[in-house]
C-alpha cells in the first residue's frame, strides 16, 4: 500500500502544502489503517521535515514492525532532468520545482538512510526491499 502525499494533498483534499495541513493527518490515518490491517506501507513524496516530521516520527514510534526511512539525495539539475521524463511533466515545471526543492531536508536524529543520486533505480529498490525485510528469498545454492 502506498500513501502518496502528493495525491492525497492535491487530488483528495485540493490543499496546498502548508504546516499543519489536513493532508498530514489524513496520510497518518491512511497509513495507520493499512498497518493495522496487516499491509506494508510506503509513505512517499515531497515530505518537508518541518511539516511531516512529527507525524512520521509518531508513525515510526507506534508501529510494531520494522520501519525504514529513506531520503533520495538528488541535486536540483538531476531533479529537473528526471521530472522531464515523467507523464505529468507538463503540469508543472522548473519554477514550481525550484520552489519545492529543499536540499538535504532530512528528519532529525539521523533516522533516514540517504540514497545518493548515483544509485540506480534497480539498486535503490533492491536495497529498500532488502532492508525492509521484503526482498524475495533467494536460493542458497
Amino acid at each position: 500500500m502506498e500513501a502518496g502525499s502528493t495525491a492525497t494533498r492535491l487530488i483528495v483534499l485540493r490543499e496546498r502544502d502548508v504546516p499543519g495541513g489536513a493532508n498530514i493527518g489524513l496520510i497518518d490515518t491512511v497509513a495507520r489503517y493499512a498497518l493495522d490491517h496487516g499491509y506494508h506501507v510506503v509513505v512517499e513524496g515531497i515530505l518537508y521535515a518541518s511539516h511531516y516530521g512529527p507525524m512520521l516520527a509518531a508513525l515510526a514510534r507506534d508501529h510494531r514492525g520494522r520501519t525504514c526511512h529513506y531520503y533520495l539525495d538528488v541535486p536540483f539539475a538531476e531533479t529537473l532532468r528526471r521530472h522531464a521524463t515523467k507523464a505529468e511533466a507538463g503540469r508543472f515545471g522548473e519554477t514550481e520545482l525550484r520552489d519545492w526543492y529543499r536540499p538535504l531536508d532530512v528528519l532529525p536524529d539521523e533516522v533516514e538512510t540517504i540514497i545518493p543520486a548515483s544509485s540506480t533505480l534497480d539498486a535503490t529498490v533492491e536495497r529498500i526491499l532488502r532492508e525492509a525485510g521484503l526482498a524475495p528469498a533467494t536460493d542458497a545454492g
